[in-house]
């Protein structure tokens, strides 16, 4: 594996009064695609801009396979970044763009021309290579700007915010390019972005970063189905969160699970319930929660199930009724907005698997039934203040 283990431990910065960075600390490893992911204002470019040099932090270090790079300035880092606005050379070729970096080291002509050569068929620009940027797409533009950052083989590609200048399906596909030329070159990126769902598709890992705090590091799956926070919960996709507090909580038989009942006022009581007490709601947990303990209840909108006749009662079942106050009709799912009866607005999203022959089943102002299993809730114990 190519690349540098890169090691952020306890940095803190400051501008002014603001504290953009608060005693952060992670470890991304070598050959990892890494991103941090989180709103404007969190911290994720800032910290990007320490490690590339651009920024020193007030406090802690960054090492590089063991070794502080702080005292460095940044063009003796073993990094290349990658911006948002490509900050190429307007006056020089595609091909003499890729070939500064290596101008600088006084390459051999044959060395030089192998080694640019190679970078244009990896970001598939070979046909361009005499063309000044300006005549080059959004795309291609951005992939000179790669190509050049590449070049030099450095042990870590830093990327801030690099497509977000492309239009959505650019951006896309650029995408696509930059996690194969990832598995093709081996070196370990850091990708700066706000978008969750860039992150999710690309990423070996994710930290969610929010108010110069990092909240969760882990894999796009743990960072999805097991947020930290309520944070992370929100932010990571869409959700329905509910302020709710545990009344019991018992381990279940064979399995390293616990079976959890919450009061949830939000919600209401439920259309029907296995136990009689249509209060609670059922959620399962890897840990047991404390009775009494105010969490906050999350629940994914595409693991809610919408029907217009009341499912089949079961142990650990969740059920509530209620009224389609807004159907969103998408092409390859619907998105329903499902008023409960005590006024809570619940969001389901409802999957188009086969041909609608007839459009939709469930319409406006539908009576409907919501429901849930145990095990596709989550618990989040510590709410964000």
């Amino acid at each position: 594996m190519k690349g540098s283990n890169v090691s952020i431990e306890h940095v803190s910065k400051r501008f002014g009064t603001f504290k953009a960075l608060d005693d952060v600390g992670f470890v991304i490893n070598k050959g990892e695609f890494f991103s941090l992911l989180g709103p404007s204002g969190c911290g994720k470019t800032t910290l990007l801009r320490i490690i590339a040099g651009f920024e020193y932090p007030d406090g802690g270090d960054v090492l590089f396979d063991g070794k502080s790079i702080i005292p460095f300035p940044p063009d003796r880092r073993p990094v290349n970044t990658v911006f948002q606005n490509y900050a190429l050379f307007p006056h020089l070729s595609v091909y003499e763009n890729i070939a500064f970096p290596l101008r600088l080291k006084k390459l051999s002509r044959a060395q030089l021309d192998d080694k640019v050569n190679e970078y244009l068929r990896l970001v598939q620009l070979e046909a361009q290579a005499d063309k000044k940027p300006s005549l080059l797409s959004g795309g291609q533009r951005q992939r000179v700007a790669i190509a050049r950052a590449l070049i030099n083989e450095p042990g870590v590609l830093l990327l801030d915010e690099p497509l977000s200048a492309l239009d959505a399906k650019l951006r896309s596909n650029l995408l696509i390019e930059l996690d194969s030329l990832h598995d093709k070159i081996g070196i370990t990126f850091i990708y700066v972005t706000h978008d969750q769902s860039e992150a999710l598709s690309v990423s070996d890992r994710i930290a969610v970063m929010n108010k110069g705090r990092v909240l969760q590091v882990g894999t796009p799956w743990e960072i999805y189905e097991q947020p930290a926070t309520e944070f992370v919960a929100q932010f990571i996709g869409e959700t329905n969160t509910f302020t709710a507090r545990v009344s019991e909580c018992a381990k279940l038989p064979n399995v390293d699970e616990y079976m959890c009942a919450l009061e949830t006022p939000a919600l209401g009581e439920q259309s029907q319930a296995s136990n009689g007490d249509r209060s609670l709601i059922k959620v399962t947990d890897y840990e047991q929660t404390e009775p009494g303990q105010t969490v906050c209840f999350t629940v994914r909108p595409e693991k809610i199930r919408i029907t217009l006749e009341a499912p089949a009662s079961a142990k650990t079942l969740n059920v509530f009724e209620g009224v389609v106050e807004e159907p969103v009709y998408s092409g390859f799912q619907s998105k329903f907005y499902v008023r409960l009866r005590n006024g809570t607005i619940v969001k389901v999203f409802k999957q188009h698997s086969t041909y609608l022959d007839d459009g939709p089943e469930i319409a406006w102002k539908d009576r409907v039934f919501v429901s849930w299993s145990a095990n596709d809730g989550y618990i989040v114990e510590d709410i964000e203040k």
